[in-house]
């Protein structure tokens, strides 16, 4: 994988941090970021939803998409189509859950963190109890495994195999997560030390 033809992958449950890393990481490399979570707004847009809130996706009316989606495979397919688009020009990173699977090379990064630590981060953003956001993101979760266990046969949260580098997120910040990210972008991707899948 040359310099100029670079592709990041960063995925991980909801409540790990990835999107706003993501983010962080792209444009401290130069990085054109993509969102499949994004991409998957729009269309809910589309389709009469509000969108723009934080933590919509936890939402009554994120859930309500979200089953949509489970009678819809075009929502997906559109998302993950155009994403596949977006890695031919390089040097882009992107923030999906499909696309380590979808891919067939780039750098695939996995963030863990438990169901317990990850509901109180949503808590936290949500500004909801830790209560409510664990029955949420059981449901949010439970219903998205099943679209694309449908769709592509994998199980997300569960199947690591198309991941280069599998980081526990449970005790670190999110700044201690970026630094150890930034090392392995400089000493590893960059550097070419690692064989692309």
């Amino acid at each position: 994988m040359s310099q100029k033809h670079m592709v990041i992958c960063i995925s991980g449950m909801a409540g790990t941090g990835k999107s706003t890393l993501a983010k962080k990481l792209a444009q401290k490399y130069g990085f054109d970021y993509y969102s499949g979570g994004d991409a998957l707004k729009v269309l809910a847009s589309e389709e009469g939803y509000d969108a723009s809130q934080p933590g919509w996706w936890e939402s009554p009316q994120g859930l309500k998409f979200l089953r949509q989606r489970e009678g819809d495979a075009r929502f997906d397919r559109v998302v993950d189509q155009k994403l596949l688009e977006y890695t031919q020009k390089g040097n882009v990173l992107l923030d999906s859950w499909t696309m380590p699977w979808l891919l067939k090379s780039g750098f695939k990064i996995w963030l863990l963190a438990s169901m317990e630590k990850r509901a109180a981060r949503v808590a936290q953003r949500d500004q909801i109890t830790v209560e409510q956001a664990l029955k949420v993101l059981k449901e949010k979760e439970e219903r998205t495994k099943g679209i694309y266990k449908k769709l592509y046969g994998f199980m997300l949260g569960e199947d690591f195999q198309p991941f280069n580098l599998v980081l526990d997120t449970e005790s670190l910040n999110a700044e201690e997560v970026f630094q150890v990210l930034c090392e392995v972008i400089d000493n590893m991707i960059l550097e070419r030390k690692f064989s692309p899948k």
